[in-house]
């Protein structure tokens, strides 16, 4: 059976091929350590399972506007102004299935064929092929280590196009934690408000945030860039909901009526259980995100150090988020079991064969010298899988 010519433009997601390969191995009863996985290893609170329970129980397993209950947007705009000073009615919200689906959604009402749209690289493995299939194109743009992997107003200055239409801003980012501070911000939206071009913030987690960082919002910074900006958020990192798939987007109400008429003709609405538990989350007491935040600063801090005490291993400290994305450049071009490795995918590859820890490899990230490190974990098993990829990387030198 021919397959669509869209398929070919994308590959699958190097996050879920390393989550497939790990639950291989454990499968075959292997001691996997996994660091590859992009999500809290904190449970659900339990206020927002019950929350789910009660709404099943009173009969809310039905289908729902397709952009949310009229609840779910309350809450939202609520939280929009809790958190970040933001003013939304609920006709300029809407939720849908995931973040990852609001900004498909948003992509494909936004973008199309001769398009482009500036991603700051190192960047999350999804924006680029998202935008493809919108038919759109992303505009990489890399950052260093040496600038925190942040932007510059001169290199996005310098990035702009007569095709460009927006820039994605993910802060803190995966896949580098690195989170933009006002001073470093602001100019960057100067850039932008000159050109027109639309802000699309990513702010997936941007309640975790570490130390003395102070976080702030674009619009904030520049609420004269409102009508040009789409804020796209999700309950799944800051609450642990991953698996519940709820995501939510702020935007005018033109732009919310258009992806809710795409988003019909997709998945419809998301699910109604799902809904209610978000809403709890939400507009509920958030005790448990201080603690989670506080505890994966902890993390941070001895996964830094680990990592940097392994010779020739180079790590910036994230401001955020829960990865950290070293340089392994040094143990790259060796040879193990008879294969070169050439890249942070090989040496990934190395790692949860003869190691048994699971890493993701840079290269679908923008950075093939790179690996991504989740820290979402306990410490004992970050403790058990650093001394192990210390021990196999000593081993190739």
């Amino acid at each position: 059976m021919k397959l669509s010519s869209r398929v070919g433009l994308i590959k699958p997601s190097a996050t879920m091929a390393v989550a497939e390969r790990a639950s291989a191995l454990r499968a075959q009863g292997a001691d996997l350590i996994d660091f590859g996985a992009g999500e809290p290893d904190f449970d659900t609170p339990e206020p927002i399972k019950d929350a789910a329970v009660e709404a099943m129980r009173r009969g809310a397993t039905k289908y729902t506007a397709v952009g949310g209950t009229d609840a779910l947007k309350g809450a939202i705009v609520t939280k929009l102004q809790r958190d970040n000073g933001l003013a939304y009615e609920k006709r300029e919200v809407m939720a849908s299935c995931g973040g990852k689906h609001s900004l498909f959604v948003a992509f494909h009402v936004l973008f199309g064929p001769g398009d482009e749209v500036i991603v700051p690289a190192p960047y999350w493995v999804s924006y680029p092929d998202i935008l493809l299939l919108a038919g759109a194109e992303a505009r990489l743009v890399r950052t260093t280590a040496e600038s925190g992997f942040k932007l510059s107003p001169e290199a996005l200055e310098a990035a702009i196009t007569d095709r460009t239409r927006a820039v994605i801003i993910n802060s803190p980012s995966n896949p580098t934690g690195a989170a933009y501070a006002a001073e470093e911000l602001r100019p960057l939206l100067d850039v932008i408000a000159r050109h027109n071009l639309i802000v699309i913030s990513d702010d997936v987690y941007e309640m975790m945030v570490y130390g003395n960082f102070q976080r702030t919002h674009v619009l904030q910074l520049r609420p004269d860039l409102r009508e040009r900006t789409l804020v796209v958020n999700s309950v799944s990192k800051t609450y642990a909901m991953t698996g519940w798939r709820i995501g939510y987007t702020a935007a005018p109400a033109h732009v919310i009526k258009a992806m809710a008429t795409l988003q019909g003709q997709m998945t419809s609405n998301p699910s109604s259980v799902a809904q209610a538990a978000a809403v709890q989350a939400l507009s509920g007491p958030q005790d448990a995100v201080t603690h989670m935040v506080r505890e994966f600063g902890r993390r941070a801090e001895f996964v830094v150090d680990r990592l940097r005490a392994i010779p020739n291993v180079v790590c910036p400290k994230p401001e955020g988020a829960f990865y950290v994305f070293p340089n392994i450049a040094a143990y790259l071009n060796r040879t193990a079991g008879g294969v070169v490795l050439k890249s942070g995918d090989d040496l990934a590859a190395y790692l949860i064969d003869s190691a048994h820890v699971a890493v993701v490899g840079g290269t679908d990230f923008g950075y093939p010298d790179h690996i991504r490190i989740s820290y979402a974990n306990s410490m004992e098993n970050l403790e058990r899988g650093l001394d192990r990829i210390d021990a196999a990387l000593r081993k190739l030198a």
